[in-house]
């Protein structure tokens, strides 16, 4: 049975670690290296789950205060974009099983956050609506969001962010499995951050 290995020192920034000529925390200069246990810290799908657990705790602990989990905002943000949602079309936006909406959703809905109402024309699907104290956290919380990614991409300029985010697009894409963007819309122009 293979062993568990730590991850290589550059990446656990020790002091012991041999001298590379890389600032603490660098990644190598080959994003597709593995150790020798086959698991790689500095592969894409590493680096991008890891990027999104900061900024979530980051994010969580703004809003925390304000008595919102993060199952609760991803379910605000797509009200806030759509109120009136149905169930299913919720959990379809924010990417959940519909049984762990209904659980959000309960909670929401003891709070006073979200109200649920029988669709008028197919009474089998409930719509979510937003209640007055459901859309004004909006104001309280989406200050939080922006102060959260403002500390992920301090010292980035402008033209890497959008670089980096068409890339990311891209990569979304790939894995969708639509392909019905074409080449030539895909690309963005570092100048203006535009497709």
């Amino acid at each position: 049975m293979d062993k568990l290995q730590a991850p290589p020192a550059w990446s656990r920034g020790d002091r012991d670690a041999p001298d590379t000529g890389r600032r603490q925390g660098a990644m190598p200069n080959n994003p597709e290296v593995e150790d020798e246990s086959g698991v790689s810290d500095t592969a894409i799908g590493y680096l991008v789950r890891d990027v999104h657990r900061s900024l979530a705790r980051a994010l969580q602990s703004k809003i925390a205060s304000h008595g919102v989990s993060m199952g609760q905002w991803f379910f605000l943000r797509a009200l806030w974009d759509a109120d009136g949602l149905t169930q299913r079309e919720l959990s379809q936006r924010v990417g959940m099983m519909e049984p762990t909406t209904v659980t959000a959703l309960n909670g929401m809905e003891r709070r006073g956050l979200v109200e649920r109402v029988r669709n008028a024309h197919d009474r089998r699907k409930v719509n979510i609506y937003l209640t007055p104290k459901g859309r004004a956290l909006r104001d309280v919380l989406m200050p939080c969001s922006i102060d959260a990614n403002k500390e992920a991409t301090r010292g980035i300029g402008h033209n890497e962010l959008m670089a980096a985010m068409d890339v990311l697009r891209r990569m979304v894409n790939n894995l969708s499995g639509d392909t019905l963007l074409d080449e030539a819309e895909d690309v963005v122009d570092p100048e203006t951050g535009l497709h």
